[in-house]
């Protein structure tokens, strides 16, 4: 099964794709689509084999690749999943060719903005399945480099200045973390994953950083916690934690639609798979030992999001705090799961359930805020670029379809029992609660608030009296409709069947618990 080189392929696919269309003339447009869009498809297809041929009894690294590449410098070509990556692999297959779809109707450069959107894909591609961190950080920038020119390239009146603040938020976030994982090469001697894990499930890693560094006679404790906010700053603003989530709101308010969808449907996962993957594993001690400060940050980002996206008039903002929001319940259940508890079985179901409704918070949130934004892109391209919040009103009497699915969507992301996103926000408060309660009482406040701001929406937009200027606002086309009735019947599949999912990563949640024991 692990002999062919599948992530290999999944990940040089859409490099093939990015440069065939960049080698194409301006005139050949529609080619361009087709091109991207197919090239995205087989991404899918891929995934969807990766998928099947994955095996959810075991907890080993399956489809692993293992080359030598600059031994020097303990640089390795090293790729595998876990159900982690694998669920952020079909995430991205997923997601890719939906944005492409919304945004068909480009018209400026199409053959470049499809060639960075499979550029985009191929940089998550290599994110998700990298285990060298050399070889992961040049996909984690690699991924930054096309969003960063299809903001700034095709988003709205201030593109410019959302780009720039996106680009320099990213990257000082990513000379942190570069910075804190060449003192641990300095200290390790490798960029291995797995090895540094494990030497951070016992407590090596902090004491062989103390020996080989010992920096300005910091105490034992401290030299650890100043290596490892380096890495917490690059996938906190990566997430977005508040306060690190300041150019989020304009970024994707500014941002195309297709674009905007990919950043909140995928990159904003990376942050999240890097606390899970990287810095969870390595430094949990160090989380342990502030981890009431970080309890209150994700309080904050769960509870200050709701309220800041119930206080927008701009659709596209509410829905960007929206999705500060939801990625909050992941992180307040990454918190809660590294609390020292001891290893009794109790606690360790409640762990479990605790991680389990995290990584389906991530896919869920993953599929669910794409869609939200691509709605909210047809009714711009309907309203010539409007989107208030009280620039509409009564719209489900002239265009139901456009209304009832939105709405679908839009209770999804309430997390409505029977949709996909009920199951992950269930097990994440579940679980957090007997471990850390006083944080997820908090954090009940930011769900009020979630379903009030959403209602909001659905009675400023879809009723009340109609508002006689979209009296002829047409309702969804088929070819719309064609792009999210598939993931609007994956929501409604997931929220009834979610062991779907759980088949696939709770073998890996479960080893996770297991190394992760305190």
């Amino acid at each position: 099964m692990n002999s062919l080189p599948i992530l290999s392929i999944l990940t040089i696919v859409p490099l093939i794709g990015a440069v065939m269309l960049i080698g194409l003339d301006s005139q050949s447009k529609r080619l361009a689509r087709g091109l991207g869009l197919a090239f995205s498809l087989a991404g899918l297809a891929l995934a969807a084999w990766l998928w099947k041929a994955f095996d959810g009894n075991s907890p080993d690294l399956q489809f692993v690749e293992r080359h030598a590449w600059i031994p020097s410098i303990g640089a390795e070509y090293f790729v595998g999943v876990d159900g982690l990556g694998l669920l952020m692999v079909l995430l991205t297959a997923l997601v890719t060719p939906i944005a492409m779809l919304a945004s068909w109707r480009i018209e400026d450069k199409p053959q470049i903005y499809f060639s960075m959107m499979l550029l985009l894909q191929a940089g998550l591609f290599g994110t998700f399945t990298a285990l060298n961190f050399f070889h992961w950080f040049i996909f984690w920038e690699l991924s930054l480099v096309p969003a960063f020119f299809l903001i700034k390239l095709w988003g709205g009146p201030n593109r410019s200045a959302a780009a720039t603040q996106f680009f320099v938020y990213t990257m000082v976030g990513s000379v942190a973390m570069l910075l804190s994982f060449l003192a641990i090469y300095w200290a390790v001697g490798t960029f291995d994953f797995i090895q540094l894990a494990e030497k951070g499930h016992n407590g090596d890693l902090a004491s062989i950083l103390n020996v080989k560094l010992g920096w300005y006679n910091l105490s034992r404790n401290q030299l650890p916690l100043i290596i490892f906010a380096g890495i917490f700053l690059g996938f906190a603003v990566k997430v977005p934690l508040i306060p690190f989530h300041t150019w989020l709101p304009m970024t994707y308010a500014e941002a195309p639609t297709g674009t905007t969808m990919m950043l909140t449907g995928v990159m904003s996962k990376m942050g999240v798979y890097g606390f899970i993957r990287i810095l969870m594993p390595l430094f949990p001690e160090q989380m342990r030992m502030i981890l009431t400060p970080l309890l209150w940050l994700a309080v904050a980002t769960i509870v200050f999001s709701a309220c800041a996206a119930f206080a927008q008039k701009d659709l596209k903002r509410v829905f960007a705090y929206s999705s500060i929001n939801h990625l909050g319940y992941c992180m307040l259940g990454i918190f809660a799961f590294v609390k020292f508890t001891g290893s009794e079985p109790p606690w360790s179901t409640e762990k479990a359930a605790v991680l389990n409704g995290v990584m389906l918070q991530m896919f869920n949130h993953g599929l669910t805020a794409p869609i939200l934004f691509c709605f909210i892109g047809f009714l711009e391209q309907r309203s010539g670029g409007l989107r208030g919040l009280d620039q509409f009103g009564g719209l489900r009497k002239v265009a139901p379809v456009f209304c009832g699915l939105m709405g679908v969507s839009i209770f999804a992301s309430l997390g409505l029992p029977g949709l996909n996103g009920f199951i992950g926000e269930f097990l994440i408060f579940k679980g957090a609660f007997p471990l850390v309660t006083w944080a997820t009482a908090l954090s009940v406040i930011g769900l009020l608030v979630t379903a009030i701001f959403l209602l909001t929406v659905i009675q400023r937009v879809f009723n009340g009296p109609l508002n006689g200027k979209w009296a002829s606002l047409a309702d969804l086309s088929w070819r719309e409709r064609l792009i999210v009735l598939p993931a609007t019947a994956l929501m409604f599949l997931v929220g009834i069947y979610p062991q779907l999912l759980i088949g696939k990563i709770n073998t890996t949640v479960m080893q996770m618990v297991d190394q992760l024991k305190f």
